[in-house]
């Protein structure tokens, strides 16, 4: 057993801080959690880590990754010149890039030839390091649509129907389908629907009959409603571009709150990019986010990471916009954490710190509630309870934490 105690505990599962707290884990499950002085009588002969004075919290989880996306200013090119063997090594780094950011579960929301799931289960296996992975293969998309080159191309009701048994065979997580083009394929455009109504209801129709949840990427305001007629779990960007491409130009208060009725959740994917994007186009997407919030729209944390200039690493940028953009600190980690594991259906496992979920923690030097910009000092990643040192030259080492 080892009991992990520090100055500040932050479960996520209450608003409760608690001072001088601890974590009390067995092998890869917590056991208990609370003041420390009172876990120590429930785990004698425990390896005890004192981390002085540092927050203990849930590790984080970022909803919307692409492992097979380098970050690079166009990483299509590479995605497309690489092999299947080349594209797993740079998932394999990725992952290990996001776990090092703090990112204990993350949701890869498209790859081609299933590479996700070797990564996947490589990483469940302890064969490789990397946060606990949610896969949702390839995209579906119509022929020569968003994101094609992954291989998720359907032309009829049908052939959606087809591909998401094929993804429920191959061992997929849950489904992802194009609702409207994106801006990283050339010819598509984000602001139309790609999908008719009752192709859309096709692919819900039988995911959710496999036990699958949906995510929709969905940029213009056409694909968002369809995608919420449909019946998705979770709506990617959601950023309401108009014709003219710009994201927000074409909000509809009404359209946010049937999101927010029909409990969908909504992965904004504000990321490292935000302060580019204010610069050229004034805060737009911050006010996409604020007007879903205040219509009541359960926001979730997601990066896109691998896109155009985000690099895995960069995850806690992601949550500095979000809280630049309004959001108030406990709010931002609550859609890192337990809101994002909920979104995901994993929060029997992880999202807060609790007895019987698995030992899912990051130790940081700060106050993440004050401002999420302590995040980035991260010292110590514990994920199914083996623990991931971020940087082995950090402070961690001679003032950190202190085992007996």
């Amino acid at each position: 057993m080892r009991l992990y105690t520090a100055d500040t505990l932050l479960t996520g599962a209450s608003a409760e801080v608690i001072r001088r707290g601890g974590v009390l884990t067995d092998g890869g499950q917590i056991v208990a959690a609370g003041p420390s002085e009172a876990l120590q009588s429930m785990g004698p002969g425990a390896e005890v880590v004192d981390l002085g004075a540092m927050t203990l919290l849930p590790g984080l989880i970022d909803a919307h990754v692409h492992l097979g996306f380098d970050g690079s200013p166009d990483p299509v090119a590479r995605m497309r010149a690489e092999t299947d063997a080349e594209q797993l090594i740079l998932m394999l780094n990725s992952a290990r890039q996001l776990l090092r950011a703090g990112v204990t579960t993350a949701r890869d929301l498209g790859a081609r030839a299933f590479l996700d799931i070797a990564v996947r289960d490589a990483i469940a296996r302890g064969t490789a390091d990397g946060p606990r992975l949610v896969t949702a293969g390839r995209p579906l998309t119509p022929t020569g649509g968003h994101c094609w080159f992954m291989g998720g191309e359907c032309g009829s009701a049908d052939e959606l129907r087809r591909m998401v048994r094929l993804h429920h065979k191959m061992g997929a997580d849950l489904i992802k389908v194009m609702s409207t083009g994106g801006f990283m394929t050339t010819g598509s455009a984000p602001w139309f629907a790609q999908f008719t109504p009752a192709e859309l209801s096709a692919v819900t129709g039988e995911a959710h009959r496999l036990g699958k949840r949906v995510a929709a990427h969905a940029h213009g305001k056409e694909g968002i409603a369809r995608a919420v007629a449909a019946g998705v779990d979770t709506i990617e960007h959601c950023s309401f571009a108009g014709p003219d491409g710009e994201f927000g130009s074409d909000f509809d208060p009404a359209l946010a709150e049937e999101i927010a009725a029909a409990g969908i959740f909504v992965c904004p994917t504000i990321n490292v990019t935000a302060p580019i994007m204010r610069e050229r186009h004034g805060p737009v997407l911050e006010e996409v986010i604020i007007g879903l919030h205040q219509h009541g729209v359960p926001l979730i944390a997601g990066t896109d990471a691998g896109t155009d200039n985000c690099p895995h690493g960069a995850y806690v940028c992601g949550l500095e916009a979000m809280a630049e953009a309004g959001l108030p600190a406990r709010e931002v980690l609550e859609a890192a954490t337990l809101r994002a594991a909920r979104a995901l259906g994993v929060e029997d496992r992880t999202g807060s710190i609790a007895p019987g979920k698995d030992a899912d923690l990051i130790a940081i030097r700060g106050d993440p509630l004050r401002d999420v910009s302590a995040l980035h000092r991260i010292e110590l990643v514990v994920t199914r309870g083996r623990e991931f040192i971020p940087a082995p030259s950090s402070p961690r080492w001679t003032s950190g934490p202190r085992r007996r």
